[in-house]
């Protein structure tokens, strides 16, 4: 398996990449208002630049990561994105985030790709993992539910915007 990537029963969590079709569902996505509008908006980087920052999100450190997520089967289709990292202007908390494309809303995929990239950060020592939601998103409100994450409520610590905030730990080493 490549560094860095994680596998699920439905899913494989790989590095977004430069190749056409990577780029064309890359823009897809990020294109759509329906999914912008969770985001604060479309990226302010084109997707080759967008692409290479993420890769180095992973670089950085390799706890951390950005990923495409595909869906596992003939052929494969990437259904979004989930990620791995520093939360902006924080103390060191770490953010589990996804974007999805909506035609892949509702399969459960973002719960799946996020639980997995969860796990990893706890198999890599973190302990523990926040979700941040704009206000509204119930979708997004109801995957971190089902992860388990605890509601911290609304805060306004990152992003420059007030956000539904989430936690859970990593649970106990038993030795």
């Amino acid at each position: 398996m490549p560094h860095g990537e994680l596998l699920t029963p439905r899913l494989r969590l790989r590095a977004w990449t430069t190749r056409r079709d990577d780029l064309a569902r890359l823009c897809d996505i990020y294109g759509r208002p329906e999914v912008t509008r969770w985001l604060g908006g479309t990226p302010r980087v084109g997707p080759v630049e967008l692409v290479a920052r993420w890769a180095e999100v992973g670089r950085a450190d390799p706890r951390f990561g950005c990923w495409a997520v595909e869906v596992r089967a003939d052929p494969p289709v990437v259904a979004g994105t989930v990620l791995l990292k520093p939360l902006p202007g924080g103390v060191g908390e770490v953010e589990v985030g996804w974007h999805l494309h909506p035609d892949c809303w509702g399969r459960g995929y973002a719960t799946e790709a996020a639980r997995a990239v969860v796990d990893h950060a706890f198999g890599a020592g973190l302990p523990e993992v926040y979700a941040v939601v704009r206000p509204g998103n119930e979708p997004s409100l109801a995957v971190c539910r089902r992860l388990g994450m605890a509601p911290l409520g609304r805060m306004h610590r990152w992003y420059d915007v007030e956000l539904e905030a989430f936690r859970l730990m990593a649970p106990p080493v038993v030795e």
